[in-house]
């Protein structure tokens, strides 16, 4: 058995020289795998009937077992049967699939960003043993989903005579959840990692925490989650974290914890009122909006020039990184409201003796950045942080070798900013990514969107309207108008289901399919 890295580039050129071969094109294949494999040929489409004791044979790897348990259940109970059955010579009698073997070159590398997700997957006309092979485990599990794909009927049958290359165009593709709006029990949570997988999207970035509430259990600090969650029973304790973070690993999704701070943090005034300004107070009081405290109703915002916030923060971004193994760590750092910081005496005095806003967050970043740093984790932010038009930093507090950069306004024009600033970017521009817009303003009615009877119903009385299709989603280039160069930095997107209107009432439905859209497109480039 081959094991090296070697052996799997060969296996790469005769697969690839298969291809050349036998090259069919799949645009009209009895079976549609998704998301779209970068190469799948199928010359003479057919399908075997699988084995009764059909069994996969894999090298020993904790999560690349979990995942053969887990579709191996999927393939032996499922009997999918598609809406329209697949025109392929069968017929009962052909040889039978026996088995799935799968080769891993290298089962030491983590789940990490960059990891290599490439296989390969062969599956003969003449029955007996189909082979699956990847460098990683990683790659391995997402061929596993290929493979159940490819399996339908009652009894089962498979496709036959296929040969498949894949691997992802960018390696980041990920969702955004918010679970401080409104709470989501953790098998929800773990429903939709499995979709994730599904549709090979590798990042649930967790919006742990906002103004509204804290549910996160933080050992140091628990009074955070006992005065700010909404209850005892609407918390995610450490041992829900080790369940949805191991649950994630099997799945081959990474999940990326969100402590979005110094802004969107009132409910951490409930444990310490003295670290947050604006706390309680009604978010718009005169009606203009540069008397606004917040963004939307819930306010509050961490004091950069309380040295007791930072002893408060850095106990929490300790145990986070203790909860998640996950090399980066989101801090957030969007919608800094100037109203909120001005509303605290420290700061007014501050300002009053020639300081800015601007300068308060440089020093909330540089006070928290080199910390994060120190603890081997990679900073991700909200583009704010660095283009926000009243409140920013320098470029000089955000080295671009440790930050990353998530842009969700302007849609390319932000992207193409950050990237010239020499900044990787993960991309969620909210005019396409944004799956929560679409339902009005859930603040109340705004004049600014009243429309005569007739005309154009422009945003539908929200900032983020229209609804975000799926072909709106699917259409997306998120390196329009950069070169090939300035592409390199952009390291994938993520679709965000913000909470303020959902619940696991509607999650599934706001989520899917039109995620699946963004997953295809992230893997394959579109053609045509």
């Amino acid at each position: 058995m081959p094991t090296s890295p070697f052996h799997f580039k060969l296996q790469l050129f005769i697969t690839i020289l298969t291809f050349i071969l036998y090259q069919s094109s799949c645009s009209s294949c009895p079976i549609n795998v998704w998301p779209k494999p970068r190469s799948f040929s199928w010359p003479n489409p057919q399908a075997n009937p699988l084995s009764p004791s059909f069994q996969i044979i894999s090298p020993s790897h904790f999560y690349l077992s979990k995942a053969i348990s887990h579709y191996l259940n999927l393939i032996n109970t499922e009997h999918h049967a598609p809406l329209v059955r697949p025109s392929v010579n069968f017929s009962s009698s052909s040889p039978l699939l026996q088995a799935l073997h799968i080769t891993v070159y290298d089962l030491v590398t983590p789940l990490q960003h960059g990891v290599n997700e490439t296989y390969t997957l062969t599956i003969p006309s003449s029955g007996g043993t189909a082979s699956l092979a990847a460098q990683t485990a990683w790659g391995a599990i997402w061929g596993l989903e290929t493979f159940s794909q490819l399996v339908w009927g009652s009894p089962s049958r498979v496709a036959a005579g296929v040969f498949m290359l894949d691997k992802p165009l960018f390696p980041h593709r990920g969702l955004v959840l918010d679970t401080s709006r409104n709470y989501y029990g953790v098998e929800d949570i773990k429903r939709t990692i499995m979709a994730m997988g599904a549709n090979k999207m590798n990042v649930f970035h967790w919006h742990i925490t906002d103004s509204h509430s804290f549910p996160l259990v933080i050992p140091s600090e628990p009074e955070l989650s006992a005065k700010g969650s909404y209850g005892s029973e609407m918390v995610y304790t450490p041992d829900d974290v080790k369940e949805i973070v191991e649950f994630g690993l099997s799945h081959g999704v990474r999940v990326v914890p969100e402590i979005d701070s110094p802004g969107h943090t009132g409910s951490w005034a409930e444990a310490y009122p003295e670290i947050v300004t604006c706390a309680n107070m009604f978010w718009w009081p005169a009606g203009s909006d540069s008397d606004r405290l917040a963004a939307e109703p819930g306010t509050g915002h961490l004091n950069p020039l309380n040295p007791k916030t930072y002893e408060v923060l850095k106990n929490v971004i300790a145990d986070v990184v203790k909860l998640f193994p996950e090399p980066f760590y989101h801090g957030g750092a969007d919608e800094i409201i100037p109203g909120c910081w001005k509303a605290d005496p420290t700061i007014q005095s501050f300002l009053s003796n020639g300081g800015t806003l601007s300068q308060a967050l440089e020093t909330f970043v540089n006070s928290t950045f080199p910390f994060i740093v120190s603890l081997n984790r990679t900073v991700v932010y909200w583009e704010d942080v660095f283009l926000d038009d009243l409140i920013k930093v320098n470029s000089s507090c955000l080295p671009p070798e440790h930050t990353i950069l998530q842009t969700w306004n302007n849609g390319p024009n932000n992207t193409k900013k950050l990237v010239d600033a020499g900044y990787r970017v993960i991309v969620s521009s909210a005019e396409f990514y944004y799956l929560d817009c679409g339902h009005g303003s859930f603040v109340g009615n705004n004049s600014q969107y009243n429309q005569p009877p007739g005309s154009d119903p422009g945003y539908g009385g929200s900032w983020c309207g229209p609804f975000k299709t799926w072909q709106t989603i699917y259409n997306y280039d998120i390196t329009y108008g950069l070169s090939e160069e300035e592409a390199k930095l952009v390291l994938g997107g993520e679709v965000a289901l913000w909470s303020e209107q959902a619940d696991p009432t509607v999650l599934d439905s706001r989520l899917w399919p039109r995620s699946s859209a963004m997953a295809e497109a992230l893997v394959v480039r579109k053609q045509g």
